[in-house]
């Protein structure tokens, strides 16, 4: 069976060379899966039935594929994509299935450096699979990662790259769309992992409070309590080169507030908390606009690095422009689709449930859904 690894197809797609446009991306998915969550730049043909029940009559559908380009067949686990690779090599194409389809695809990650005037290098790392960002601090030999994904050898290469040693872990809230690495990557490395006390529920984890600083080499990481989309969120400025936002702040939105609540985890309100982020939000908004924003995520398929300044955020956000009656009202009742499996998700990040690595993947495919839209 021709495969393609979702590392080399990323990488392929990347380039943006002429070898790039040579690869169609080909999604067999029900137009619903797609419209949902898909490869960037991918085209979709609904024939997962077809394939399933019989292959053959899914030939129809398929014919009019360009006939000079390498085809890559995509679905949600890499199974029935197989079937269609199969199918399309029959009808004279080059046609091979991308390992794992999606499932692969959410594990792809990239990294680029942030520009910004630190004593120091801040990497940015991608997950253009689930819209996911995180941040590598490297000072003086010593690396901090913030909001790490649990692919952990993604973020030691990078230590290990710039011949750094890790001396901390942040996560600026207990995400509800992906599973944390930031626990297991304190403890294999044996430093501390830093988490707000009210959204580390029941998991070991070194306490941050408002106006704390943390140095890491030679940049001092200053705690924000910017509470509202969690309990627990905060935000991380450094020396106001950056503010690394979570998912209170993003370069056209702002973090939800309902899922906390919805996934029991926590006793106010949905309002409350609306009326809480408005408040966290005027504490982000007067620091210095030449900052570069760097939220936990981004909506659509992220190519690092993802920056705005938090001048040009304050400009284009149109939810900072609202009084705080309507700030309110807005986040508070028009609540968008849920993030797949958020409340196991949740729980899982607080430490309330314990899921099997070889679950991991499964419980946070698809799309990403924490900003408010």
């Amino acid at each position: 069976m021709a495969e393609i690894s979702p590392t080399e197809l990323s990488d392929r797609l990347r380039d943006g060379d002429d070898e790039s446009e040579d690869v169609l991306v080909l999604d067999i998915r029900h137009r619903d899966e797609y419209d949902e969550w898909h490869v960037p730049d991918s085209v979709n043909v609904d024939v997962y039935d077809e394939l399933t029940d019989d292959p053959e009559t899914a030939k129809d559908a398929l014919e009019d594929l360009p006939a000079d380009r390498e085809i890559v067949t995509v679905c949600t686990a890499g199974i029935v994509s197989q079937t269609a690779a199969e199918v399309l090599r029959e009808m004279g194409y080059d046609a091979s299935t991308l390992t794992d389809g999606m499932n692969g695809w959410s594990r792809v990650h990239r990294s680029a450096p942030v520009p910004t005037d630190l004593e120091g290098t801040l990497v940015q790392v991608a997950r253009p699979g689930k819209g996911c960002l995180s941040h590598v601090l490297i000072s003086d030999g010593e690396a901090a990662v913030f909001d790490p994904s649990h692919y952990l050898e993604e973020y030691e290469a990078i230590i290990d790259a710039r011949d750094a040693e890790l001396v901390g872990v942040f996560d600026t809230h207990a995400h509800a769309d992906h599973v944390s690495g930031g626990a297991d990557l304190a403890e294999r490395h044996d430093v501390p992992y830093f988490l707000h006390p009210t959204d580390a529920i029941a998991i070991d984890a070194t306490p941050i409070e408002d106006g704390e600083s943390i140095a890491i080499g030679s940049v001092d990481v200053e705690v924000i309590h910017t509470p509202g989309h969690s309990e627990g969120s905060v935000s991380f400025d450094l020396e106001g080169e950056a503010l690394l936002t979570g998912d209170t702040l993003f370069h056209e939105s702002v973090g939800r507030v309902e899922l906390g609540v919805e996934a029991g985890l926590e006793d106010s309100d949905v309002e409350g908390n609306a009326a809480t982020l408005y408040e966290s939000l005027q504490r982000l908004l007067d620091r210095p606009d030449d900052a570069v924003v760097l939220p936990a995520h981004d909506p659509g398929s992220p190519e690092p690095p993802v920056t705005e300044t938090l001048g040009d955020v304050k400009e284009q956000n149109a939810d900072l422009d609202r009084e705080r009656e309507e700030f309110v009202e807005t986040l508070a009742s028009d609540i968008p689709d849920h993030p797949p499996n958020f409340e196991r998700v949740k729980r899982t990040n607080v430490g309330q449930e314990d899921v099997p690595d070889e679950e991991l993947s499964e419980l946070e495919l698809g799309p990403n859904r924490c900003a408010a839209e």
